[in-house]
């Protein structure tokens, strides 16, 4: 992608300047992003999405009159179980839509000027008329884009986060809307991380959410952390704490300050390897959510074979990421160098490698790749 390309998706602006003006600092409203543009799945296949074990889907049912006024669910839904086509005021969010239909991750692609690495999903938001989920702020940044029928937007600056009490959803208490839009099909709309927003439906209308997560340094640290631990045992050895110099203690509950200086000098090994923090992170970035799945082949089935005359391409589900040293795919790390690293990174910026691009493999990048085949994690073109 020429990052300083004008793009009718952004307005007119290049993703150079949406990310200096926009990005993280004030929200963009786009006319016509995409012009003429259609739902890429209708009701009823989106319906259909929702009743499947690996999808994630939640039920949002606005009931006045009733106390705290918002029904909650958790899917997957049978048809059935939706209410009625002509009752206003509910909503259905499916995440991860991007994983399940081709054409919806196509144009999640759109928005690689960001990195993968900040990417989420996208959700798909069906309405009936005044459905929506109550103003509330996402710890994310997220472009709205009407795919059918409208929604009313209201945005604001909101510096109240106090949210309502006993309701089922983090609605805000005190929301005080700056600023109000109406969005047609192919209208987008950015909103930076903490931003304040109600979408109302007008009429019945499907909105496509595209969002990007921002964890949190309480998450990165467990996370990481826990990834560290796993090999701590290699990276510090196994060295038992001795103490051949402890005398007798009159305060036999007290911790010895030498064994919390052991402790200390265990934790700074584990993190002594340069790369280790690195690998961590690019490990945890890449694992698929729990309901990600791949079609592995089946045992004693033929093998694909990776042909230099072949081409390959990530699927859909599958993430890939690098870093200076290493190359991640879904959760597993590689350490990588020279041509075969320089390829890999491609792969996983384009999400595919023509013919010429394979036959400059190693074998042993060619035999990597036939493993991940097998996987699943990609395909022949």
């Amino acid at each position: 992608m020429d990052v300083n390309q004008a793009l009718p998706l952004l307005g007119g602006l290049s993703p150079q300047l949406f990310m200096k003006r926009h990005w993280q600092k004030k929200p963009l409203l786009v006319r016509q992003a995409i012009t003429n543009f259609k739902p890429l799945l209708d009701r009823g296949a989106l319906f259909e999405l929702a009743s499947h074990e690996d999808t994630q889907a939640r039920l949002v049912i606005q009931e006045p009159g009733k106390t705290p006024g918002w029904g909650f669910k958790h899917g997957p839904f049978e048809r059935r179980a939706l209410p009625a086509l002509k009752r206003p005021g509910w909503t259905l969010l499916v995440q991860g839509v991007d994983l399940q239909h081709d054409a919806v991750h196509d144009l999640l692609n759109q928005f690689r000027f960001v990195p993968d690495a900040r990417l989420d999903d996208l959700m798909v938001s069906y309405a009936t008329d005044g459905g929506g989920v109550g103003p509330h702020y996402d710890s994310y940044d997220v472009f709205l884009l009407q795919a059918q029928g409208r929604r009313c937007w209201r945005i604001g600056r909101q510096k109240d986060k106090t949210l309502q009490p006993d309701v089922p959803l983090k609605i805000l208490a005190n929301f005080e809307p700056e600023q109000e839009f109406v969005l047609e099909p192919g209208d987008m709309l950015y909103l930076p991380l903490l931003y304040a927003h109600d979408g109302i439906a007008v009429g019945e209308c499907m909105t496509y959410s595209i969002g990007f997560r921002s964890p949190s340094r309480g998450e990165l640290a467990r996370e990481l952390l826990q990834r560290l631990a796993e090999d701590a045992e290699d990276a510090v050895g196994i060295a038992v704490y001795r103490d051949p110099q402890q005398g007798a203690v009159s305060q036999p509950g007290e911790i010895p300050s030498q064994m919390v200086e052991f402790a200390r000098d265990a934790l700074q090994g584990a993190l002594k390897d340069p790369d280790a923090l690195g690998r961590a992170l690019g490990e945890y970035l890449t694992e698929p959510k729990a309901n990600v799945w791949f079609d592995a082949m089946e045992p004693g089935a033929a093998q694909p074979q990776m042909q230099s005359d072949g081409q390959v391409r990530l699927d859909r589900r599958t993430k890939m990421m690098f870093d200076a040293r290493h190359i991640f795919i879904n959760g597993e790390s590689f350490r990588a160098s020279g041509r075969d690293a320089t390829l890999m990174r491609r792969l996983s910026d384009e999400r595919c490698l023509s013919r010429a691009d394979l036959g400059r493999t190693s074998t042993g990048a060619r035999s990597l790749l036939q493993t991940w085949g097998e996987a699943g994690w990609l395909h022949g073109l």
